[in-house]
């Protein structure tokens, strides 16, 4: 896929992220939200159905030969070599409880390489985005859209470290490790999902640990964070969005942090 190309699917993926923005925020901080378990025990709601269906929609209507992959209904296979991989809601407890710490992800891998990504913050009004050599952008309430990097920070004590919450710490029997992370680094704050990671790749933050993490959380994640200087890692310091975890970092962080964590 050459640059023209990609950028326009950037593109389209910016105006189908908002779309599907737009829709969730009929749902949000309303009294009555109908909340319901799916089988692995995590929250779903009609937002992300809705906005899950928005996406493929408009997917199947501007590329219809590529494959999608989304949270809420699995699998669609495509014949293009290229793959759609979306998540609605990322954060959907942040959701439900009203916080404004969520994000829809869009993100488009080509022969198993993500080359693109958007993170949009519906009731922020923040989107992140990137695609492979054209680096990170970083578009603001204001409308104003600067370029996303990474801290410069290159001692654990001075880092600021986030997390997401404590059940998937003791889930993959690793307290321990965030416990001793966070007293190491100077601030540890419990921002978590997308936007921990998104902390990364703007700057405001040094280090996002998540120590569970699916494919349609990490895809859209990639390119953005190694476009804005940073690594998107698993636990072991490889590139994948399939371990199971993920790590952002910026770069002078790296090789400190993947040697405390398996330590």
């Amino acid at each position: 896929m050459d640059t023209q190309q990609l950028a326009q699917r950037l593109d389209f993926a910016l105006e189908i992220a908002d779309q599907a923005s737009r829709h969730i925020l009929r749902y949000y901080q309303q009294v009555q939200l109908q909340v319901d378990q799916k089988r692995d025990l995590t929250p779903v709601t009609d937002a992300d159905r809705g906005a899950e269906e928005i996406l493929r929609q408009r997917i199947h209507e501007a590329y219809p030969a590529d494959g999608i992959f989304g949270e809420e209904f699995g699998e669609e296979p495509g014949r293009s070599g290229c793959r759609w991989i979306i998540d609605p809601i990322d954060g959907t407890k942040a959701f439900v409880r009203g916080v404004p710490l969520f994000g829809t992800l869009v993100a488009l891998e080509c022969q198993r390489e993500p080359v693109m990504g958007v993170c949009h913050f519906p009731a922020l009004g923040e989107v992140i985005y990137a695609a492979r050599g054209a680096g990170a952008w970083w578009r603001l309430p204001s409308g104003e859209t600067r370029e996303a990097r990474v801290s410069a920070v290159d001692k654990l004590a001075r880092a600021t470290v986030c997390y997401t919450e404590i059940a998937g710490w003791q889930a993959t029997r690793r307290t321990k490790k965030l416990l001793r992370l966070c007293d190491i680094c100077e601030l540890a704050r419990g921002w978590g999902d997308c936007y921990g990671h998104m902390m990364v790749a703007t700057g405001r933050a040094d280090i996002m640990v998540d120590p569970l993490l699916n494919p349609w959380d990490a895809a859209a994640l990639i390119p953005i964070v190694r476009e804005a200087g940073g690594h998107f890692l698993d636990w072991h310091g490889r590139l994948t969005d399939g371990a199971g975890n993920g790590i952002s970092v910026n770069a002078a962080l790296k090789d400190d942090l993947i040697a405390l964590l398996n330590g």
